[in-house]
Parts: C-alpha cells; sequence; structure tokens
C-alpha cells in the first residue's frame, strides 16, 4: 500500500515561467525536446505550446535582427536574381544614377524606393529605414548655426 502513495504523489512538470535567464533559456528548449512529439490537445501538448511561445518571446527580445541596409540589401537582391546595374535603370534611373546609388553617393529618392518596392527589388520596411548618420559624417554647422539661439532670434525680430 505505501508503494501505491507514493506513486500517486509524482509531482506534476514545474509551471512554466517566464524565461529571463540563459540557463532558463537553455532548460527549456531541453523540455521542448522532451516533448516535442506531445499530441496537441493534450496537458503535454499544451505545455509544448507555451513553452514554444516562451521560447520565442525571449529570442524575439534577446537576439534582436536588425534590418539591413537598403543598399546592401539591393546588392543582395541583384545578386540572387544575376542583375547587373544596368538592370536597375528603370528603377533607379540613368546609368549615372544607378552608380551613385550603389556607390552611396546618392541617396535613394521617394520616387526609386516606390519603384524598387513595386518591382519586388527591395522590402518597404528595408527601403524605408531612416539612415543613421555616422559619426565620421556628422551634419556640419551652418552660419545660422553658429549664431546661436539668442542670435538667430535677434536677427529675425529686426
Amino acid at each position: 500500500m505505501k508503494s501505491t502513495l507514493k506513486q500517486s504523489r509524482v509531482r506534476p512538470p514545474a509551471m512554466p515561467r517566464v524565461i529571463k535567464t540563459e540557463a532558463q533559456y537553455e532548460a527549456t528548449l531541453a523540455r521542448i525536446e522532451e516533448i516535442f512529439d506531445a499530441v496537441p490537445g493534450t496537458p503535454q501538448g499544451d505545455e509544448l505550446d507555451l513553452l514554444v511561445l516562451l521560447v520565442e518571446t525571449y529570442e524575439d527580445e534577446k537576439y534582436v535582427i536588425d534590418l539591413p541596409d537598403p543598399i546592401a540589401a539591393l546588392c543582395f537582391r541583384m545578386e540572387q536574381q544575376e542583375l547587373r546595374p544596368k538592370d536597375l535603370i528603370p528603377y533607379i534611373g540613368s546609368k549615372g544614377k544607378v552608380s551613385e546609388v550603389l556607390s552611396r553617393r546618392r541617396p535613394l529618392s521617394l520616387t526609386m524606393i516606390r519603384k524598387l518596392v513595386v518591382g519586388s527589388l527591395l522590402p518597404a520596411e528595408v527601403a524605408l529605414q531612416v539612415p543613421v548618420a555616422s559619426p565620421s559624417r556628422a551634419p556640419r554647422k551652418t552660419a545660422k548655426s553658429k549664431l546661436g539661439r539668442g542670435a538667430a532670434s535677434r536677427k529675425n525680430a529686426s
């Protein structure tokens, strides 16, 4: 009789919790591997669904993947589709403009972006991202900004 009491006191698996550390992440992945073939709609199937959601949430926060640079993405697409710069003329403009865009001397205009997106050469979210200014190419101060706030307001008041 004692053996049946011990068997009935088997503890259920620990309640899944939000993953906060790499150790918890690894343990959750191991548990997912153990119950990977669980039948949907069963307690183990429900546990698997919950653990997968927890892992996805942790990975989305911990391992953020930034969008690629639009020009790098365009070059990658050109390589994938075996396109040459002259193939971009209908999307960007003249041969010179294509060269300037690919060498980063000219930014993509809104018209170029529209054509590239409609032509499926660039996803909109990649093409429309705001460029980040590099420290070496910080904006130069203009004469107006050198005057200072007070001097500029005095100049506009007169």
